[in-house]
């Protein structure tokens, strides 16, 4: 038994160190000098290092910050009204007092199937006024995951049924049992949920692109997206031009992933310990 937990110690460390150099990379390279890239391409020991593209990120740039501040206002308020309307319909589907659960839970099942398309998707946002204002960048995406719905109905329907039987005996309300009972217990998925749905929001840029306008509603994604795009096309003219200046582009791309991926990273270590649990609900019976 010692070998194998050593064999299999190594084994995992080997795994996790393979894992985590593409992220080491991408770091080095973003922190590469533009040239050294060109001539040698993305190396973990590049020729010298530069710090031009983190300068052109946030010099002069106050738009950065105030993206910043947009995408985790975003992210904290839709997350949290994301997940309390997924456990507040996974306690429906998965309550037995409901009569006709299995019915409803079929609508939301369709949806994984079939959608509406794009322009049907424009037209209600635009007709409910979810243009150049904060809900543009909440309230389209609010409307929950199936995937997640079912994840979460899946759950709640393993808990005992007991634990409700006692406390309508008692006279607790649906509401009582569901914030102080059912999602108490319900922890672990609704963490796991959490996360997708944080991911989904701190990832967003197509919300936008279709449906902002005003730069000061401008999410991170789509601002760096923009700033990449702008100095692509600034160096493509200076080629025309055969200008020896060029702006950092491939380290520049990379130092935006960065400084994307920071605020996630940081988030998994309070949530992993409740990801397995959540995402593997339902797989042994008892």
């Amino acid at each position: 038994m010692d070998v194998f937990q050593s064999i299999n110690t190594v084994f995992v460390f080997g795994f996790a160190l393979i894992c985590t150099l593409p992220s080491l990379l991408v770091l080095i390279v973003s922190l590469s000098d533009e040239q050294s890239i060109r001539d040698k391409g993305y190396s973990f020991w590049p020729d010298s290092f530069s710090l031009s593209a983190y300068k052109s990120l946030f010099t002069g740039n106050d738009q950065l910050l105030q993206s910043y501040m947009v995408s985790f206002g975003v992210t904290l308020i839709g997350t949290a009204a994301a997940v309390l309307i997924t456990g507040m319909a996974g306690y429906t589907l998965a309550n037995k007092q409901v009569r006709y659960r299995n019915k409803l839970a079929f609508f939301f099942f369709f949806t994984m199937l079939f959608n509406s398309g794009l322009v049907p998707w424009y037209m209600i946002n635009d007709f409910l006024g979810f243009k150049n204002n904060i809900l543009a960048l909440i309230v389209p995406t609010l409307l929950f995951s199936p995937f997640n719905l079912f994840l979460v109905r899946n759950f709640m329907q393993e808990l005992p049924e007991e634990l409700f039987e006692s406390a309508r005996i008692d006279g607790a309300s649906d509401g009582y049992i569901a914030f102080r009972i059912v999602f108490p217990l319900s922890l672990p998925v609704l963490a796991t949920v959490a996360l997708f749905y944080g991911l989904g929001y701190w990832n967003n840029w197509f919300n936008a692109i279709m449906l902002v306008d005003n730069e000061k509603l401008y999410p991170l994604q789509y601002l760096l997206y923009k700033l990449q795009s702008e100095i692509s096309m600034v160096n493509q003219m200076q080629g025309a031009a055969a200008s020896n200046i060029t702006l950092p582009t491939e380290s520049f791309k990379m130092a935006v992933a960065i400084i994307t991926i920071g605020p996630i990273v940081l988030l998994y270590p309070f949530l992993q310990r409740f990801i397995m649990k959540g995402l593997i609900v339902g797989a042994v019976k008892g």
